[in-house]
Order: structure tokens, then C-alpha cells, then sequence
């Protein structure tokens, strides 16, 4: 019996292990597509983060399906093809540079849909021969994945019937709390000041979004002592010696500190990130190439002598699908070069070079994401790092590929050409990341890895078709932090695309020979320390991730801060839970994370809701009451609702009775 054949068997069943793939379960995993990818990109445009699907999806699922009889596989199938929406809007890290630069006035459908498209699938195809050695094969931890599959699990039983509530009572509260503050503008964003001692200016505050609460208990205190960590040295040390050294006579303290982040703290940040990133590139070398190597093997076994928790795609369709991906990604490049008023010539040489480069940097790095989903976790694996090295790597090839000298136009084209190709190179790693993520709660629930991996793949179509009308909607009601779609927009409610702006800085800084190398330098020394930090904590079992320390100089202050409460409120409750009553730590936990998935689930609907009433309407604040006398005291109940979410979210994981949130 052929693979064709075989697969066409598995189709009709699973036996006893009940339905996968069924009509509603792809319709319903498209709707949850949907409306996370909705929120993934509002979150990740605002602040630079995004989160994994796959736990509010498989939620999401379960109650769906519970009333026609659904069955645990049938729900991991749909959390499956959903959780594309967590990380296809990954491509946010890097395109909305082309918006920055001014190549694109806007995002056009076709274009950005391919990208999309064959950088997802290129990322399914990059991870599947890594299933083996780094999932079945591996002891990795997985948490998410495990998470996921938990949930899953208690789906199915009377003590986990609570979790769907749990989690919808919590995007109630955060969506309501965001539309007083973001709608109404009744409460405010949050708070922070800034004051000078002597030449040196200082910044301090906080923000108030729940949704960033969430996320910082989700990636955990190691972290976020990581990011808090990066804060301390950025605006605790550098801006204020930097603002020192170079003092602005009548310049306020805040935009003198503003100034010496946005323009020189950042870089430091990005060296950090930089030799963090070749740090886990060259310690995973050895295992992925062992990885590789144990799944090609197995590959040459029939499929008919492999149990069906083994079965993924047929090798050769993947090689060979992977392989014709290079046609629709060439004509993306092609196209692109025309459109530049580039020759037939130049075009093609652009075409070939932006193909080798999405294959063979995209391939490294899908491995490492994939490594790095079984070590650390989906919402923490540092995909912004991959996008600045990828752009690192491909604009300090630039020059020597088509020589743009002094040429003003060629810079820009040759710098566009980078941030097309890094796009793609993000969002294969993002999905191979996501695939092997699924693949483990898969393997844990009995599932047929190539069932998940087929409809990943549509996940993958189905949201590739989706963000770009969530795009345009954004970038036309707000606008992103120096690119404004039309006048008379308030750059105040700009969306600051983070890293997409620091991806853009560098390229630009290395391509036109104005990159100030001195605090890329720094930021690698500081690097190779943050490095050996993390490996003295590995050794005792804890975690400090180097990329993060990164990520906490170029992240807003607001946001940094406001995570970095979610990982120590979680730890604290955690070592109280922990003192107190052992046993009731992992129920808090499940029930920890229901609670941040709809945190961050509510702020994000709201967001894209308003965004559609603004974008209508023509204009931003639309809903806004903050000229009425209440808007004096938004600060303080700004601080007095965040204080009551606090207390609320701390209560409920300290919580020693009442049914497992399951």
C-alpha cells in the first residue's frame, strides 16, 4: 500500500480514538483563526507582544463542541489549525518596516498574503523533520504544549467544565476595563513621570493594561527578571549617563530621556539580542543536525509499518511541496524588483538571492525556533531576535549583492528587498515553532501528527487571506509611530510597532554606513554577560533568558514594567501557595493561565473593535469623554481599577478550595 492510499485510509477514522478532522471542527478552527489573529495583531502593532492561541483556542473549542459531542481529538485538531493566528501575526516584527521606509503606502493584499503564505508553509515543512528527535524523541519540556493539552484533557472530564467560564469572566473584565480606558478614555493608560539630578534625566512609571499583566505571568519570573533586568539597565543607567553626557539646554527631562532610549539605548538592546541569538544558534548546531539526521531515517520506513502516533506527511510531498514553494516566492521578489524599476536582470539576480537567502537562513532559524518552543515555550521563544539578525545578516550583504554606493533609491530597494525576505524568514519561524508546539500536546492526547500538520497548513491559507484587512484596519484608524496614513491624525495614538521600528533603524543604520556601531558594541559586551548569566542559571535549573535582557531596552517603559508585575505577582503568589499548601499549586496554575488568556483575549477584541469604530469614523478617539470633568481624576481610578484587577487576579490563584478551573 502506497502513502496515498494509506493517508486516504487514516482519513475515514481513527477508531476508537474517535474523529480529527471534520467539516465543523475546520470551520470552527477558521472563525477562532479569525478573531485571534484580530487580536495577536492589535496587541502585537501596540506593544510589540504577542501570545500563543493554543490554550485559549482549545478552550474555545471545548465549549463549542461540547454540546455536539465532540471529541478530545476532534478539539486538538481545531486548537491546532487556530493556534496559526498566535504566530503568522509574527510577520508584524518585521513588515510594517516597508510602511516605515515608505515602499509601501499601505498593505497590499497579494503581496502581503504571500508572504504570509509561503513563509507558513515553508515553516510547516522546515519543522516536520524535527518531530522525531525533538518531540517523541525528546525530553524537552514543552509547556505550553503540555499546558494545552491539559486543558484539553479536562475538557472532557466534570472537574474541568469551569475553565471556559473562568477564562470568558476574565475577558469581560479586561475588555470592559479597556474600553473605559482606550474608548471612553474615563481611565488612564497609566502613569510616569520624569525628573532630572543634575544633567541627568530619569523615568519612571507604569502602565495599567491587564491584558500586559496576563502576559507577564504566562512567560514567568525568569523573564521577566530578564526584562526587568534590561529596564534597570537602560533607563536606571544609560539614559541617565547618556542624558548626563550630552545635556539639552531648555530640553524637558522626559523628552531628553525619550530621545537617548529611542536613538541609542535601543541599539544596545539590539547587540544584546544579536550575540544571544548567534549564542543559540551555535550551541543547538549539534542537536539539530543529530535531529535532522534521526528523522531522515525514519522517514525511509513504509508509513503502513509506523504506528498512527507516527505518521506525519509523506517526506517526499513535503521536500517536494517545500521545494515548488521557491515559484510563488520568486515571483514575490520579482515582482517587487520590477515595481522598483529594476532591470529583467537585476530582478532575477534579486529573485535568486532573496530565495537562497529565505531557504537556507530560513531553515537555520525555523530550527532553532522549534528547539526553543520545547525549551522555553511559545510566547517566549525570542522571534524578534530572529527577525533583527535575519535583517543584520541580509542588509550587510546588500552592498556587495547589488552595489548601491551612494545611489539614494538603491539603498532604500536594497533595504526593502532585506525586510521582505526577513518577513518571510519570521514567519517560517514562527510556524515552525507553532508546529512543534502542537505536535507535543498532540502526542500527548494520542492525536495523528499528520492530520495536525495538514490543518496547520490550512491555518496557515485561511489567516494568510485574514491579516491584511486586519492591517489595513489598524494602520488606517491609528497609524503607526512615524508613518501616518493621512493629515491630520494625532500622532499620540500612533501604534508604536516596536520592533518592526527597531528592525527598520537597524537595516537603514547598516545599509546607508549611519549605524552608530559604538552601542551595537556595547550592547554585545553587555550580551556576552547576560550570556554567561544564562548559562550559570541553567546549571541550577532556573531560567534567564539572554535575548530577553534585550528585549527589556527597546520594549516601551509602560509595557516592560507592567509585565514584569504579571512574573513577580505570579511568583509570589506561587511561593505563598507553595509555603502554604503544596497541593494546591497546580490548580492554581491552570487556573492562572485561564485567567491571563482572557485577560489578554478581552483587551484585544476591544482594541480591534475600536479600531473599527475609529477607522469608520475617520478619526481616532471617536468614543473619547475626555473632556468632561471626570477625565481629572483618570489617573487615579486608572491606578485604583489596575490595583482592584491586581488584587482580583492574586486572590483567584491564592484561592485553596472550589473546583479545579480545568
Amino acid at each position: 500500500m502506497n502513502a496515498r492510499n494509506e493517508i486516504a485510509r487514516e482519513t475515514a477514522g481513527s477508531g476508537r480514538h474517535g474523529r480529527e478532522i471534520t467539516l465543523r471542527g475546520i470551520l470552527l478552527g477558521a472563525a477562532i483563526t479569525v478573531a485571534f489573529m484580530a487580536a495577536n495583531i492589535y496587541m502585537g502593532l501596540k506593544t510589540g507582544m504577542t501570545f500563543s492561541s493554543s490554550i485559549p483556542a482549545a478552550l474555545l473549542s471545548m465549549g463549542a463542541l461540547r454540546l455536539a459531542g465532540g471529541g478530545i481529538l476532534e478539539n486538538n485538531i481545531v486548537q491546532t489549525q487556530a493556534s496559526a493566528a498566535g504566530t503568522l501575526c509574527n510577520v508584524i516584527l518585521v513588515l510594517p518596516g516597508l510602511v516605515l521606509i515608505g515602499t509601501w503606502h499601505g498593505f497590499p493584499f497579494w503581496e502581503t498574503s504571500l508572504v504570509c503564505l509561503v513563509g507558513g508553509w515553508l515553516g510547516v515543512a522546515f519543522s516536520i523533520p524535527l518531530r522525531r528527535a525533538l518531540v517523541s524523541g525528546s525530553a524537552l519540556p514543552y509547556p505550553e504544549g503540555v499546558a494545552a493539552a491539559e486543558v484539553l484533557r479536562a475538557g472532557h472530564t466534570e472537574e474541568g467544565k469551569g475553565g471556559l467560564a473562568v477564562l470568558m469572566v476574565a475577558a469581560a473584565g479586561s475588555g470592559a476595563v479597556a474600553f473605559l480606558t482606550n474608548g471612553l478614555r474615563l481611565l488612564a493608560e497609566g502613569v510616569l513621570t520624569a525628573f532630572a539630578v543634575g544633567g541627568a534625566a530619569f523615568s519612571v512609571g507604569s502602565g495599567f493594561s491587564l491584558a500586559l499583566v496576563g502576559v507577564g505571568y504566562l512567560v514567568g519570573i525568569g523573564a521577566c527578571l530578564a526584562l526587568l533586568s534590561g529596564v534597570v539597565i537602560a533607563w536606571g543607567l544609560l539614559v541617565p549617563l547618556l542624558t548626563a553626557l550630552a545635556p539639552q539646554a531648555g530640553v524637558p527631562p522626559g523628552e531628553a530621556a525619550q530621545a537617548a532610549w529611542a536613538g541609542q539605548v535601543r541599539l544596545v538592546g539590539a547587540g544584546i539580542i544579536a550575540v544571544g541569538g548567534f549564542w543559540t544558534v551555535a550551541a543547538l548546531v549539534r542537536p539539530i543536525l543529530a535531529s535532522i539526521a534521526a528523522a531522515t531515517s525514519a522517514a525511509r520506513r513504509p508509513a503502513r509499518d509506523l504506528p498512527r502516533q507516527e505518521r506525519d506527511l509523506p517526506i517526499l510531498w513535503v521536500a517536494l511541496g517545500a521545494l515548488l514553494l521557491a515559484v510563488p516566492l520568486g515571483a514575490l521578489f520579482w515582482s517587487f524588483s520590477l515595481s522598483a524599476g529594476l532591470s529583467g536582470a537585476a530582478a532575477a539576480g534579486v529573485s535568486a538571492a532573496g530565495i537562497l537567502f529565505c531557504y537556507v537562513f530560513g531553515a537555520a532559524m525555523a530550527a532553532v525556533c522549534g528547539y526553543l518552543a520545547g525549551l522555553l515555550g511559545s510566547s517566549t521563544s525570542p522571534i524578534s531576535g530572529i527577525g533583527i539578525l535575519a535583517t543584520m545578516v541580509g542588509a550587510l550583504a546588500v552592498p556587495a549583492m547589488i552595489g548601491v554606493s551612494a545611489n539614494t533609491e538603491l539603498q532604500r530597494f536594497g533595504l526593502a528587498a532585506v525586510l521582505l525576505a526577513a518577513s518571510v524568514v519570521v514567519t517560517a519561524s514562527s510556524i515552525a515553532n507553532d508546529n512543534l508546539q502542537d505536535l507535543k500536546t498532540g502526542q500527548l492526547v494520542d492525536a495523528t501528527p499528520w492530520r495536525q500538520q495538514a490543518v496547520l497548513l490550512l491555518g496557515v491559507a485561511v489567516g494568510s487571506l485574514v491579516i491584511v484587512p486586519l492591517l489595513s484596519l489598524l494602520y488606517n484608524a491609528y497609524g503607526f509611530v512615524g508613518a501616518l496614513p493621512r493629515p491630520g491624525m494625532d500622532p499620540r495614538e500612533a501604534l508604536a510597532v516596536p520592533q518592526a521600528s527597531l528592525v527598520t533603524q537597524i537595516g537603514q543604520g547598516i545599509v546607508h554606513g549611519t549605524l552608530p556601531w559604538p552601542m551595537l558594541a556595547l550592547g554585545g559586551v553587555i550580551g556576552l554577560g547576560a550570556v554567561g548569566l544564562e548559562v550559570l542559571f541553567k546549571r541550577r535549573g532556573l531560567s534567564f533568558p539572554a535575548l530577553t535582557v534585550g528585549i527589556g531596552m527597546y520594549l516601551p517603559l509602560s509595557v516592560e514594567v507592567t509585565i514584569g508585575i504579571g512574573g513577580v505577582m505570579g511568583f509570589l503568589c506561587e511561593r505563598a501557595l507553595r509555603r502554604r499548601d503544596p497541593g494546591t499549586l497546580e490548580p492554581s496554575r491552570r487556573r492562572g493561565v485561564l485567567i491571563a488568556s482572557g485577560l489578554l483575549v478581552g483587551e484585544s477584541f476591544v482594541g480591534v473593535g475600536l479600531a473599527a469604530v475609529d477607522a469608520s469614523a475617520g478619526r481616532t478617539g471617536t468614543l473619547s469623554l475626555a473632556d468632561t470633568a471626570l477625565a481629572a481624576g483618570a489617573p487615579w481610578l486608572g491606578l485604583a481599577v489596575f490595583g482592584a484587577g491586581l488584587g482580583l487576579f492574586a486572590a483567584a490563584l491564592l484561592r485553596s478550595h472550589g473546583s479545579d478551573p480545568r
